[in-house]
């Protein structure tokens, strides 16, 4: 029986035939010219007619086509599970888009590799290349596009980076054995007149959404985002077309529903990816907790709260610029300077409700904005003058792919940018799993506590050398455990 590289074929059977959840997009089952996720609620065939893939596009490159029924399109990515940073970040640049444009040479040459060496690495850990996860990546989006939303087969091509309609035909034809047409008329969806764009984000449970939403909720930007008990909402657009996305619950699914207005089909997919990092829904907590688990503080955290995971940001730019008005300042007192930076230099959203009628102040305005007038201390409006100037320029950027030292180092070159602000930065800002701010008060004291006194921060770095790579969670789990959220990073 073929496998994909590094998978244990027994864990597998198990997985597969108790259709565990945690293990939905670690690994895909393949038989008889289809592949499914190994939560597929069809009946399970024979082992000895089942081949295991590691990734989607192993299994089409295989000749496989995605199931119709258990939709491969929904399980959650899996690079979290995978050794090696490099192949971590190109897969980031991969789903951000990057070879829509630019070259396999361009995208080795971004790593510090060859093409050739890429090639052979994807091959080793996901059994398929740059290109093959691309076009999976690409033709997966479509088939989702085609089956929960009314959008034109010609706006399905757009949003899933298809220039041509004939090429997406083609693909898809290939990919999926019918017509992107046949495919909608078998699957047409069912949507109200008032819901609008709909879409399914599913993860590997567990998910505190209800705890996510009440750490984003106290660090919302009014006029921006409102976030009650039980969803997420946001205006996002430009000043000529906005719209609203709603995020909440699907309360049988380990899924999330995302709502969308009106929007350029191109932009599903960047709306897609940040709502996935927001509510951190590639999270594979069953390797968070193996690797936590060995420091008894960390397990008490995950026994009590097994689906804590990191709450991300909209965009990077806005939580750099959220960290800096929080310096030595409580969560209230940074909000209270959000509200006020966004109304001095937020555009205008004409027509739109009161709590949405605002857009983030741009790069290019708070490089120059008199932010002393709002309040700020003259060093902190300097400090928010010097990280706009440095995202307007590109000196600095939220994209994906990053190593995390070198964007904490290009953080902290900075004038009034240290260490700590910068780990929560990438924390937030780039959902880096490993980022950790060792300077944070609360952290040295949790780790502290049984010795009755603070870790410096020199100990606190020390001791979470063996939680890597996923200091980010165990972040979390001590902000939690020290029963206050006085001193806690905004």
């Amino acid at each position: 029986m073929d496998t994909s590289p590094a998978l244990d074929t027994a864990a597998c059977d198990r997985a597969r035939l108790a259709r565990d959840a945690r293990f939905d997009g670690v690994f895909f089952t393949a038989v008889r010219g289809i592949y499914c996720r190994p939560v597929c609620p069809a009946p399970p065939p024979k082992p000895r007619n089942i081949c295991y893939y590691r990734t989607a596009a192993a299994a089409a490159a295989a000749g496989y086509r995605p199931c119709l029924r258990c939709r491969p399109e929904l399980a959650p990515q899996a690079q979290q599970a995978l050794a090696g940073q490099t192949v971590q970040r190109a897969l980031a640049l991969i789903h951000n888009g990057f070879l829509q444009e630019q070259s396999m040479a361009e995208l080795g040459h971004r790593l510090g590799l060859s093409a050739r060496q890429l090639q052979r690495l994807f091959v080793e850990h996901l059994g398929a290349t740059p290109a093959q996860i691309h076009a999976t990546h690409r033709l997966l989006l479509a088939k989702q596009l085609l089956t929960e939303t009314a959008l034109p087969v010609t706006d399905v091509a757009l949003a899933a980076g298809y220039n041509s309609l004939r090429r997406f035909n083609t693909a898809f034809l290939q990919g999926c054995g019918m017509p992107p047409t046949a495919l909608r008329r078998q699957h047409a969806p069912r949507v109200g007149a008032d819901d609008g764009l709909v879409l399914r984000l599913g993860y590997r449970p567990p998910l505190d959404f209800p705890r996510m939403l009440a750490f984003l909720r106290k660090r919302s930007l009014p006029g921006i985002e409102l976030i009650d008990e039980d969803s997420y909402q946001r205006v996002l657009g430009t000043p000529e077309r906005p719209t609203l996305l709603r995020v909440t619950a699907d309360p049988k699914r380990p899924e999330l529903r995302l709502q969308l207005g009106a929007v350029d089909p191109r932009l599903i997919p960047d709306i897609v990816r940040r709502v996935r990092r927001v509510f951190d829904l590639d999270a594979d907590l069953q390797q968070v907790h193996a690797a936590l688990g060995e420091e008894p503080l960390l397990a008490r955290g995950i026994a009590e709260r097994p689906g804590l995971r990191v709450p991300g940001g909209w965009d990077g730019f806005e939580v750099g610029i959220r960290a800096v008005l929080g310096q030595q300042v409580s969560v209230a007192a940074a909000t209270t300077f959000a509200r006020r930076l966004v109304d001095a230099w937020g555009a205008h959203l004409p027509g739109m409700p009161a709590a949405f009628d605002r857009q983030f102040p741009l790069p290019q305005v708070l490089a120059e904005a008199p932010l002393e007038s709002i309040g700020l201390p003259r060093t902190r409006a300097a400090t928010v003058r010097a990280l706009a100037a440095a995202c307007a320029s590109g000196a600095l950027d939220f994209g994906p792919g990053q190593a995390l030292d070198e964007f904490v180092a290009r953080c902290v070159a900075l004038p009034g940018i240290g260490p700590w602000t910068a780990q929560y930065i990438a924390l937030r800002g780039l959902g880096q799993p490993d980022a950790f701010p060792a300077g944070d008060l609360v952290l040295q004291q949790v780790l502290g506590h049984a010795q009755g006194q603070r870790l410096s921060e020199r100990a606190t770095e020390a001791r979470s050398q063996a939680w890597r790579p996923w200091r980010a969670y165990a972040v979390l789990h001590l902000w939690h455990l020290s029963g206050t959220f006085v001193g806690e990073p905004t």
